[in-house]
């Protein structure tokens, strides 16, 4: 991951808007990523290094799109930091 506005976070929370690509997991390599806007984490035990997550898919627009449950390796996920106006 290059820009500069991502930032490495392995427990995500509602809120937070992440870019899955294929470090989360295979199903979103070759330019099928996403950004999810988390609306809930399954806190359930599950395979080490994997999580539940429940969010909303924010399309070009920045509008939720879609409503999806996806099952992620925790150190695949990248928060996407706000702009900063300057």
């Amino acid at each position: 991951m290059t820009d500069s506005r991502l930032v490495q976070t392995p427990e995500p929370k509602p809120g937070d808007v992440l870019v899955i690509g294929r470090e989360a997991s295979v199903q979103f390599a070759g330019g099928r990523g996403i950004r999810l806007r988390v609306i809930s984490v399954d806190r359930k035990q599950t395979y080490d290094g994997w999580v539940w997550v429940a969010g909303y898919v924010i399309d070009r627009d920045g509008d939720a799109a879609d409503r999806r449950e996806i099952f992620v390796q925790r150190r695949g996920l990248y928060r996407l930091l706000a702009r900063t106006k300057s």
